[in-house]
Formats: structure tokens, sequence, C-alpha cells
């Protein structure tokens, strides 16, 4: 697998409609619905989770990745095909895909999975980076 992969699946999803707990490409999807699409997509083993609130608290969705067997927490700059972990408020509350100058992700506020450059903004939102397991150069 190589992050070429990830962000191929990744791009499978755009235009698809944000809905929280979404699970389905082309009908619904948030943010942690693209992620499990991917892994879906590249048949890496996955625990998925449906019960979270709309808006984790308690370091919710960070202690679910940590859970993974298949992500390592890295730190220093994303790398392409990176899942990263980001906050609007004071918890971390939303998973994004890092292309190498863009995100993927399913955004409520776009009302669908979306791709778009990683601004300052963006990137200040960043607490935390993933990144799969056996990733292979291009």
């Amino acid at each position: 697998m190589t992050p070429a992969d990830i962000i191929a699946a990744a791009r499978l999803a755009i235009g698809t409609p944000f809905r929280h707990q979404g699970r389905s490409v082309g009908r619904a999807l948030d943010c942690a619905g693209l992620v499990i699409h991917v892994v879906r997509t590249l048949e890496i083993d996955h625990q998925d989770r449906t019960d979270y609130p709309r808006r984790p608290h308690n370091n919710e969705l960070q202690a679910q990745l940590d859970l993974q067997d298949n992500l390592d927490k890295v730190s220093g700059p994303p790398q392409a095909g990176d899942i990263l972990l980001m906050r609007f408020g004071r918890e971390p509350q939303h998973l994004a895909i890092f292309t190498g100058a863009n995100i993927i992700h399913s955004w409520q506020q776009a009302g669908k999975v979306c791709e778009h450059i990683l601004d300052p903004v963006w990137k200040a939102r960043i607490v935390a980076i993933y990144r799969f397991k056996g990733l292979t150069n291009e």
C-alpha cells in the first residue's frame, strides 16, 4: 500500500454528502466514515465505532485512533496519506486525509466530502498525525 493508494481511495468519496455517522460512499459520510471508507477500500483491518456524539469529547476520537492496530501516531510534518486529527474548539473532533498539499475530509460546513489546500488556518487545527503501518514508497 502506498500513499497514492490511500489518497485515491479518499478521492473516490469526494462529493458524498456529509451526515453524522455516515458510512456509505455516494450517500453519506462523516469524517470518521471517510477514513473507514479508505480502510475498507484498501482491505485494512480496523475497528469501527458509530456510537459517538456529533462533537466527540474526553479525547474519544484520539482514543479510537490509538486503538487501531494499523496506525502509528507520528511526530513531525505530515506526509501524503497521513490521517490528521484536528480540532475546532478545545478537543479533537475532526479527521482528514493529507495529500501532500491538500486535505480530503467530510466537513459539515461544506456539506460533503471535499478537497482543499491545507492552509495555515487548517494546519493550526492539527493536534496529532497518524500513519498507516506498512506503507511503501510509490
